[in-house]
């Protein structure tokens, strides 16, 4: 039994950073856009037959926030996945395994910041130190390059994608008490609709229905996989784990993200890795370290959620 708890807790953060390989083997395959709509789609048809008996239940309480509910999913899942999906373009998928380490960062910031949630001295000193590594990333082993705002396009995307994950997470808090499936049909509505929208912007819906019967088998793989591994396998996973070692627990595995992106990156996509890869992940995995386990030692500190 404890065995294949560790092997679920495992599970969710490797299908997260899943997501980040995927986005990255996407590249001449099928457009960042067209990923984003069509993994959201898809989503929504999987989820609902298994969330409408809980979407039933819970409507009375979806229905006052439905609002908010559709805004978690447009911001913190279609958005974000949109930049997600289309930084690979531009940089690394190891930059952007090692960046997103950022986002428990900014969302302990946003904390003190928002919510008066007090840090200790180790936190502090973690969150500074992981934030060194994010930077040294983001610049490519010269810092110096932020003075003159000298940043890779595809790198500027990752981080401008964290602090929009880091707004969503903060505002969870805000959630109504409703089941995971009820919040997961919804919020993946709000993807959907975020990425539709996006399309009559950018397109229009002539050229994207139109342009669907050429993404070739690759880019529907791809879909696949994102649409059921990142989207709704790891949800279950960690939803499950939840119940069965509590969130603070469950919670500290998200931070295996950076780790198996990297690791994947390496081994899936043949990427090389620098000597400040090595150093920044050295700052980053200290750096994390220290500011959970001071976050899980105070009574105040609200536990953290992935929802990607």
């Amino acid at each position: 039994m404890l065995a294949q708890t560790y092997l679920i807790l495992t599970l969710a953060p490797l299908f997260w950073s899943g997501n980040t390989i995927a986005s990255k083997l996407a590249v001449g395959h099928i457009e960042p856009l067209m990923l984003t709509a069509l993994r959201w789609l898809a989503a929504v048809l999987i989820v609902l037959p298994f969330a409408w008996p809980h979407l039933r239940r819970d409507w009375p309480k979806i229905r006052p926030r439905l609002w908010l509910l559709v805004a978690y999913g447009a911001f913190g899942m279609g958005f974000f996945n949109l930049l997600i999906y289309t930084a690979p373009h531009f940089t690394s998928a190891v930059n952007m395994s090692i960046e997103q380490a950022a986002i428990p960062v900014l969302v302990m910031a946003g904390n003190f910041a928002m919510f008066r949630v007090r840090a200790g001295w180790p936190q502090i000193t973690g969150l500074g130190l992981t934030i060194w590594g994010v930077l040294l990333v983001a610049t490519h082993g010269e810092p110096a390059r932020i003075l003159s705002l000298s940043i890779n396009q595809g790198d500027a995307l990752t981080l401008a994608a964290c602090a929009l994950y880091a707004a969503y997470s903060l505002a969870l808090r805000f959630r109504p008490d409703i089941h995971w499936l009820s919040f997961l049909a919804v919020t993946f509505v709000g993807a959907a609709l975020a990425a539709l929208a996006s399309v009559l912007v950018a397109t229009g819906p002539g050229p994207f229905v139109a342009d669907i019967p050429a993404v070739p088998v690759s880019g529907w793989v791809i879909v696949a996989y994102v649409a059921v591994f990142p989207s709704m396998a790891a949800q279950f996973c960690y939803a499950l784990s939840v119940v069965r070692v509590g969130p603070n627990r469950a919670s500290l595995f998200i931070n295996l993200i950076p780790v198996f992106g990297t690791v994947l990156s390496i081994v899936l996509l043949g990427e090389s890795l620098e000597l400040y890869h090595l150093v920044a992940s050295a700052f980053v995995v200290v750096g994390i370290g220290l500011a959970e386990f001071s976050a899980r030692a105070r009574p105040d500190a609200p536990p953290s959620g992935e929802l990607r």
